[in-house]
């Protein structure tokens, strides 16, 4: 989805937010999430084998997303809003205690900063595309 709104703001096109968008996700940097693999891969606690929740538990709505990726590109597109699917959940938070307590690792690039880089990452595969 991500993705998906970025293109679509970088492209000039309409964003496409399903129901009101107040459903609620999180968004967790990939480095960050790799990080977060490594760590657990590497604990030498052998009385914890998992499972563990990894992933950034601010939670953001839809429509969030979408006007912060709107501002960010400086994008003229709109924000359309579409049937929300029946099985669409309305918030999805990790929990992330065990991750903190067991390997200390805990996620600290905002959504903010997140999007600046994917923004610029993107930027230049649609400007590779011309």
């Amino acid at each position: 989805m991500v993705s998906n709104f970025i293109m679509q703001a970088l492209r000039g096109e309409d964003i496409n937010v399903y129901g009101e968008g107040q459903q609620t996700r999180s968004f967790c940097f990939c480095d960050e999430l790799v990080d977060g693999f490594i760590r657990f891969m590497n604990n030498t606690e052998d009385s914890f084998l998992g499972p563990m929740n990894l992933g950034n538990p601010a939670e953001f709505t839809i429509l969030e997303l979408a006007k912060l990726i709107i501002e960010l590109t400086g994008s003229k597109s709109k924000i359309i809003h579409q049937d929300l699917p029946k099985d669409d959940p309305t918030q999805r938070q990790p929990d992330i205690t065990l991750a903190k307590e067991k390997i200390g690792w805990d996620p600290k690039i905002t959504l903010r900063e997140d999007l600046v880089k994917t923004i610029k990452y993107l930027a230049k595969l649609i400007e590779n595309e011309k």
